[in-house]
């Protein structure tokens, strides 16, 4: 609440369950981001209170989430460096996805990265670039494709340098 004293009104969520608990008791103008992986069951339970969801990553979580009928903008969330424990579409199911999400009357309004652990914040910069230059090249098929949901609290200003719009900064506000 003191962040939405001080005028905060965009809150990131990364669990479900937590998201929906506090959208229930809390101001009805935060604007909700969800952040975390989403199982294809939960969307019903998130989509009457979020705003962004960063991390749609697969057909069936679409599938899912058309079934919501929630006009919340959507951002696929990419695994480029193929990390097999972190979740993500894999850069060449990129477009499929697209595709689909067009099809289904969905609209995505970006991409969103978490890149491999670092011990500095400018390893990550590749990540990054990698990202925005994908983002680039599809705008020309889907030209709403404007956010790029990438960087955290250990690595937002490389992130911004690279283009990002969208921050997860979560831990630097609340020292989680």
């Amino acid at each position: 609440m003191e962040a939405y004293a001080a005028g905060q009104r965009d809150f990131g969520e990364n669990r479900a369950h937590e998201l929906a608990a506090k959208a229930a008791v809390l101001p009805a103008d935060i604007k909700w981001h969800f952040v975390g992986s989403l199982q294809s069951r939960k969307a019903k339970e998130i989509s009457p209170f979020v705003a962004v969801v960063h991390s749609m990553d697969r057909e069936s979580l679409l599938r899912a989430w058309v079934k919501t009928g929630s006009e919340a903008r959507l951002l696929l969330q990419v695994n480029l460096a193929h990390e097999p424990q972190k979740h993500g579409s894999e850069a060449e199911s990129v477009v499929p996805l697209l595709e689909f999400a067009s099809e289904s009357g969905l609209a995505i309004s970006g991409l969103m990265l978490i890149p491999p652990l670092a011990d500095t914040p400018d390893e990550n910069r590749r990540w990054f670039r990698s990202l925005r230059e994908m983002r680039d090249r599809l705008q020309s098929d889907w030209p709403d494709l404007l956010d790029l949901s990438m960087g955290m609290t250990d690595d937002f200003e490389v992130a911004v340098a690279e283009g990002a719009t969208l921050l997860r900064v979560g831990r630097a506000i609340f020292a989680l």
